[in-house]
């Protein structure tokens, strides 16, 4: 059974930084497309990053330059460094994989994110 482990998550104040991990098992990273979610209390999830299996990266708008998806294919993780955050960046955080062979798409835990002012 495929299982994401997602990490990093906490307090933070507006300006600062942290960096998301989502450690995966029985899947591959780097055979797949990953992306970093997020949901804020009473909205919808939204994707934040992804990063396809041969590295190309997009970014929703509101996060551009700011942060970065990154992947470590020895340690089957991928990484989400969160720069200048800012209030409205707190949610919970989700790590998806979508399996090209299956097309099954699997998601963490969640872990949360919570930026003060």
């Amino acid at each position: 059974q495929v299982q994401l482990v997602e990490s990093g998550g906490g307090l933070v104040q507006a300006g600062g930084s942290l960096r998301l991990s989502c450690a995966a098992s029985r899947i591959v990273l780097s055979d797949n497309d990953i992306g970093w979610y997020r949901q804020a209390p009473g909205k919808q999830r939204d994707l934040v990053a992804r990063i396809s299996g041969l590295s190309i990266t997009n970014y929703a708008d509101s996060v551009k330059g700011r942060f970065t998806i990154s992947r470590d294919n020895a340690k089957n993780t991928v990484f989400l460094q969160m720069n200048s955050v800012k209030p409205e960046d707190t949610a919970v955080y989700y790590c998806n994989v979508h399996d090209r062979t299956t097309s099954n798409d699997y998601w963490g835990q969640g872990t949360q994110v919570t930026v003060s002012s």
